[in-house]
C-alpha cells in the first residue's frame, strides 16, 4: 500500500535521477551542444558558444535547487516538517527557479524558445513561493501553539 514514508522515498530518488541527468548534462555539454547544433534548424553554428554557456551556467542553480530539495525531503522524512529551516529552503529552491528564468531570458539574445523555459522556471518559483509562504505561516501558527501550551 502506498503511503507518505514511500512516497518521500520516491521523490528522493527522482531528486537523485535529475542530479545524475544534470551532471551528464555538463559532462557531456560539448557533444549535447555540437548535436543540437546539428539537429537544429535554427542555424545555430555561431550560438554554439552561447549554448554550452547557457548550459553551464543554468547548472548551477539547478545543482543548488536539487541539492536543497534534497534536504528538504530528508528533513520531512526525519518528521520536521514546519520549521523556519524548511521554510529558507524554500525560498533557496523559488531563487533556484527566478535565477533559472534570467539566466534563460538572457539566452533569448540567441535562440527564442528559451522564452518558454524562462516563462515556465518563473511559474515554478511562484508556486514555490506561495508554498513557503504557506510554510511560513504554519510554523508562526506552530510557533505560537507551543508558546501557548
Amino acid at each position: 500500500m502506498w503511503n507518505g514514508e514511500k512516497s518521500i522515498v520516491l521523490s528522493k530518488l527522482c531528486v537523485l535521477l535529475f542530479m545524475t541527468l544534470l551532471l551528464a548534462a555538463v559532462v557531456t555539454a560539448p557533444w549535447l551542444t555540437h548535436w543540437f547544433v546539428g539537429f537544429s534548424r535554427a542555424g545555430l553554428k555561431e550560438e554554439a558558444a552561447c549554448l554550452m554557456a547557457t548550459i553551464y551556467v543554468g547548472a548551477v542553480p539547478a545543482a543548488y535547487l536539487l541539492y536543497s530539495l534534497l534536504k528538504l525531503l530528508r528533513r520531512i522524512e526525519t518528521g520536521q516538517v514546519f520549521t523556519a529551516n524548511n521554510v529558507e529552503l524554500l525560498r533557496r529552491i523559488s531563487w533556484s527557479c527566478f535565477a533559472g528564468a534570467v539566466i534563460a531570458l538572457f539566452s533569448l539574445f540567441y535562440y527564442f524558445p528559451w522564452f518558454f523555459v524562462a516563462v515556465a522556471a518563473a511559474f515554478m518559483g511562484l508556486i514555490v513561493r506561495v508554498v513557503k509562504n504557506v510554510v511560513a505561516q504554519a510554523v508562526e501558527l506552530k510557533n505560537e501553539a507551543d508558546y501557548t501550551v
